[in-house]
């Protein structure tokens, strides 16, 4: 058993079954994201009334790939885990496993996250079920002392076809939804709070980059010239292509950055 007193968060491991401890965290803080502060305003209030055992919505983090979604998500862990928030990490296709998941937490003092990255569903994929389950309980109600944060690029995290619009009706001056696009829907309506991200723009991306080299010392515009090749090169402009390209030239002959 996990003494939560101690782990701050988990990942559920499938082959053996079993919540293993996170011993390393990733130390991201809120502060450090940048070009999201409407997102971040949101969901740390959320997570404040969560914690303050006040109604709070699970939530769904929609959008651009790279733009801090996932970070978010680990930001507030840091920022709350000494006011006994915790984390619990399950992969898209560990979802089944959710039922047991939750039964094995849902009594202890501690409120809990369970976190789901780059959650989508394809066509015929039935692996979203539990999930519905969870968020807004069967038979027994969900536990006070469990949300559900996920991640995804769709918004309505199953594939949509334009075949799917073709059965949507007016009547009545309302719009009535076909069955399959009512499907994809109902999933997304249970996130009472979901967030969008957009791509982020040039300015925005420098800004990011100028973080990461606090201690550069010689032209800016050498520095930025730099990052924008990178980011070309990579086709996009976002916080992770910023990591990305301090990863590859800190302390390179092209850049010379002061440790």
């Amino acid at each position: 058993m996990i003494n939560w007193n101690y782990t701050y968060a988990a990942i559920w491991r499938q082959n053996k079954q079993y919540l293993r401890p996170v011993k390393h965290l990733d130390t991201i803080r809120l502060e450090q994201l940048l070009g999201i502060d409407a997102q971040k305003k949101l969901l740390a209030s959320n997570t404040e009334r969560f914690l303050s055992a006040l109604p709070a919505n699970n939530a769904l983090l929609w959008g651009a790939r790279g733009t801090g979604k996932s970070s978010l998500v680990k930001a507030l862990l840091n920022e709350y885990k000494d006011r006994d928030l915790r984390l619990v990490e399950v992969d898209k296709q560990d979802l089944i496993y959710l039922p047991e998941i939750v039964d094995e937490i849902r009594e202890q003092p501690q409120r809990f996250i369970i976190y789901c990255d780059d959650l989508s569903f394809e066509a015929g994929d039935s692996l979203y079920k539990p999930l519905k389950s969870v968020l807004e309980g069967s038979i027994e109600l969900p536990p006070e002392n469990v949300l559900f944060y996920a991640t995804s690029n769709r918004r309505h995290l199953l594939p949509e076809h334009m075949r799917d619009n073709l059965e949507t009706q007016l009547i009545d001056g309302e719009i009535h939804y076909s069955d399959s696009i009512e499907e994809k829907i109902s999933l997304s309506d249970r996130f009472g709070l979901r967030l969008s991200f957009y791509p982020q723009n040039t300015d925005t991306y420098l800004e990011i980059v100028d973080s990461y080299f606090p201690d550069y010392q010689e032209n800016r515009e050498h520095l930025h010239k730099a990052a924008l090749d990178f980011a070309h090169q990579n086709a996009s402009k976002n916080g992770r292509t910023a990591k990305q390209f301090y990863n590859s030239f800190l302390g390179s002959s092209h850049l010379k950055v002061k440790l």
